[in-house]
């Protein structure tokens, strides 16, 4: 043998220990690898349920890597996962066709402890509307504590009489500073909605009267 192939013997090697090792390194980083079989495959045929339903599947794989960081127990990540599949496609049927972060929002509220009756009022709304805003400082009320029937009750009027986002984000910085200062969830909400200006029905569009 010549002495350059004998020198190039290390490299070739090197080269095929290196190979032989990208399918152990893609696996290592797999974080689904370190659930069990039977969870991943539940997860994963969830993720592709969620997909092929035109719900954000996203959604659920952060869900389950959430879960997989915290070292939460696999059979505990697929109930949740299961929960949130659930109330991804609640919100899509109850709302129909809105965007997924709009999906993502409603499913967040539902989580939160809102019924799905209550998302009904937000189905119809004017052209180019979009309901993020409100969906999100809803969820976020019923979660510091104002009940979840009076959270319904001031954000869908709020959207009825045509709230926009600075309204919706005012109100929600409002009750945060109540609440911040001891103020009763329930109470802050009350005080805080009959200072919020909504939109008279002339300005909603209705002819002026006389």
């Amino acid at each position: 043998m010549k002495r350059s192939s004998l020198r190039s013997l290390p490299l070739r090697a090197g080269a095929l220990l290196c190979l032989a090792a990208v399918p152990a390194v893609a696996q290592e980083t797999d974080p689904f690898n370190k659930l069990d079989p039977n969870n991943r495959f539940s997860i994963e045929l969830m993720i592709d349920s969620a997909r092929n339903a035109g719900l954000p599947s996203d959604a659920l794989r952060s869900l389950a890597l959430e879960g997989i960081a915290l070292k939460i127990d696999g059979k505990r990540i697929v109930d949740r996962v299961r929960r949130e599949f659930t109330l991804l496609r609640t919100a899509r049927t109850t709302l129909g066709p809105v965007s997924d972060e709009e999906v993502k929002a409603a499913a967040a509220v539902l989580n939160a402890g809102a019924k799905p009756a209550q998302l009904a009022a937000f189905k119809t709304r004017e052209q180019g509307r979009s309901d993020l805003q409100a969906f999100t400082i809803w969820a976020d009320l019923i979660t510091r504590g104002v009940p979840s029937e009076e959270a319904s009750s001031a954000i869908s009027k709020l959207w009825e009489d045509g709230a926009d986002d600075a309204i919706f984000y005012g109100l929600w910085k409002s009750v945060q500073t109540d609440i911040s200062q001891g103020l009763n969830p329930g109470a802050a909400l009350q005080n805080r909605i009959r200072e919020t200006p909504v939109r008279t029905p002339q300005s909603k569009g209705a002819p002026p009267e006389g």
